[in-house]
């Protein structure tokens, strides 16, 4: 499995501040930006984490 940037929200659910670190994070560390972006949501369809691989994701 390739290396991924994971983010959690610091409480049960990602905020809209926390993504766009996410973002930010995954710019600064030269992610392509056709790289798919993997959640894990909720029961009630927030997401809870975000990852995205750091190289070109072939999968």
């Amino acid at each position: 499995m390739p290396a991924a940037l994971k983010f959690t929200g610091d409480a049960k659910d990602l905020t809209l501040d926390e993504l766009a670190e996410f973002v930010k994070a995954a710019r600064a560390a030269g992610v392509p930006g056709g790289n798919p972006i993997r959640a894990e949501l909720s029961m009630s369809q927030k997401i809870k984490e975000i990852q995205v691989a750091v190289d070109v994701d072939r999968t």
